[in-house]
């Protein structure tokens, strides 16, 4: 019984079309073509109309095709943070029939290694300032080709970059694959729905992290799922983004493309963390739709310049990756005159699976309605539905749902119930009217500014840390975060041991939101009859 159907207004249909297109390069070409002259995107000042970018992709495209043998399916790495070559990088890639690897750019060596290793990638695009990683682990993995991006490609502004590293001496320049593939001639691929368009990697709470692949039809559907409840904020022409969200985050990507599709200017956001640029960036840009994490949020909210952006237009600002805390909600609609709406979603549902309506006046601590064509049940532990307002897992079934994990047919058994639902691992509860509350995760993971954090990965590596004899891993509340890495040290006997040199290990091996924020030392940790640590008893402490 899908109680959310009756709180849906008017304008909200129960079910969506996830073939309204054939795949995202037909989405992209549609717009392009309506809204050739209109500006598509915004960075350092600069913007690039629709046309630009379709021209501009193309010769990605054409250069993948002729230069480096392309072919469909083929799987290709994207590690850039948001500027102008990402969005041109990625319909290049896509519009060869390609598939495209999301890497985040400040991934360690040992992130990078394992991701390209497994996705079995032998090109990567990859930004100059991130260079220095990749050189590190090259030769343990499938990559031959390197093609680097600098700060101003696409734009043509002579922006200072970091140099790419010495050690990839024979590595192309992004630049120059511009300029060539003009020249060169780009063959259409009849893509599918059932094609794949992303590897989304997300951690698993065993193991090293797994790559979610989503499809073309996977992508459709969601954003259209995001139009339509979202209607008010998705008019063809009028919407004008923020993308602080990272593009390699299927959150920020998926919404991209949705206001790609209905023309809206995207204004991209390289670092969030410049308070100071990005509000500059924003300040009289007529923004409408804002989506970012709680993190942002609060930020923004307690900034001296906040009070100085032109807010008259904006419609909606979109929290996702992580709960919105009250307080920042009530700080946001202090400055902007509206509240913060929820969403849920996860990189296995590409990923937005609930989200609140723009009508609802109130913070309501919710993360929202299930999105049309979505099914979301709770069950207990015995597998079967949960009574209304008890809790349950939540799980999921819907045309943006993954197939499954790229090469592991284990861990899709589990994640899947028999009849077909997504297991996320999240415990929820629905309330009569359909607004669903996250009150527990079944799994331990941490959620730091939107970001997964799996306690295995955390702790495998303070483990390796010398002096370190044992280690646990859990999550804490924190007022920026959200939630921040505290872990539990038991030392060797005899060893010389401090947190600086635990901290400094970690950043060696762990991108910042996964380095621990609180060392706690025992003489033990609490263990299960069997020898299971138990996480929980750690929260005690």
């Amino acid at each position: 019984m899908k109680n959310w159907l009756k709180t849906y207004d008017d304008c909200v249909p129960a079910e969506i079309n996830p073939d309204r297109y054939p795949s995202i390069v037909a989405l992209f070409e549609e717009a392009a073509q309506t809204y050739g002259d209109s500006a598509a995107y915004e960075c350092f000042g600069q913007t690039m109309s629709y046309a630009e970018v379709e021209a501009k992709s193309r010769a990605v495209a054409a250069y993948l095709q002729v230069k480096m043998a392309v072919k469909r399916g083929d799987r290709i790495a994207l590690m850039c943070p948001n500027i102008f070559a990402f969005p041109i990088a990625m319909l290049g890639i896509l519009r060869a029939g390609a598939v495209q690897v999301n890497v985040n750019p400040l991934y360690t060596s040992r992130e990078l290694e394992h991701q390209l290793v497994d996705a079995d990638v032998d090109k990567i695009l990859i930004f100059g300032g991130s260079t220095p990683v990749l050189a590190e682990i090259i030769d343990n993995t499938p990559v031959k080709t390197v093609i680097t991006i600098d700060l101003g490609d696409g734009i043509g502004l002579p922006i200072p970059t970091p140099a790419v590293d010495p050690r990839l001496g024979d590595a192309l320049k992004f630049a120059d694959m511009l300029q060539q593939g003009a020249g060169l001639a780009h063959t259409p691929v009849a893509l599918t729905g059932q094609d794949n368009i992303f590897f989304q990697y997300t951690g698993g709470t065993t193991g090293p992290s797994k790559g979610a692949v989503l499809s073309h039809r996977n992508v459709v559907a969601n954003l259209e799922q995001y139009k339509a409840l979202l209607h008010e904020a998705s008019k063809p022409g009028e919407e004008v983004m923020v993308c602080a969200l990272p593009l390699y985050h299927i959150f920020g990507l998926t919404l991209s493309l949705a206001n790609l599709s209905i023309g809206a200017r995207i204004i991209l956001i390289p670092n969030p963390r410049d308070m100071d640029a990005f509000l500059a960036a924003i300040k009289d840009a007529g923004i409408t739709v804002f989506p970012a994490v709680n993190t942002l949020f609060a930020g923004m909210a307690m900034h001296p310049g906040a009070g100085d952006v032109d807010f008259s237009r904006l419609k909606v600002a979109i929290g996702g990756g992580a709960a919105v805390i009250e307080t920042t909600s009530q700080n946001w609609k202090a400055l902007t005159g509206s509240h913060i709406t929820e969403g849920y979603g996860m990189s296995e549902a590409s990923p937005v699976l609930t989200l609140v309506p723009i009508g609802v006046s109130e913070f309501t601590g919710s993360c929202g309605l299930p999105v049309p064509s979505t099914d979301i049940i709770l069950l207990g532990d015995d597998d079967r539905p949960v009574a209304l307002g008890e809790r349950g897992e939540i799980c999921a079934k819907g045309p943006q749902v993954m197939a499954g994990y790229w090469n592991r047919p284990a861990a899709n058994a589990e994640a899947f119930t028999a009849d077909g639902y997504f297991r996320t691992g999240d415990i929820g509860v629905f309330d009569e009217a359909g607004f669903l509350r996250i009150v527990d995760r079944k799994k331990d993971m941490i959620i730091v500014s939107g970001f997964n954090v799996f306690p295995n990965e955390i702790e495998a590596v303070v483990t390796a840390c010398a002096g370190v004899a044992e280690c646990a891993c859990i999550g804490v509340p924190d007022d920026k975060t959200g939630e921040a890495v505290s872990v539990f040290v038991v030392k060797t006997p005899g060893a010389e041991l401090s947190d600086q040199a635990i901290i400094a290990h970690c950043r060696e091996n762990l991108t910042g939101y996964k380095v621990p924020r609180q060392i706690t030392y025992l003489e033990e940790l609490p263990k299960s009859n069997v020898g299971k640590i138990l996480r929980r008893a750690l929260r005690a402490v």
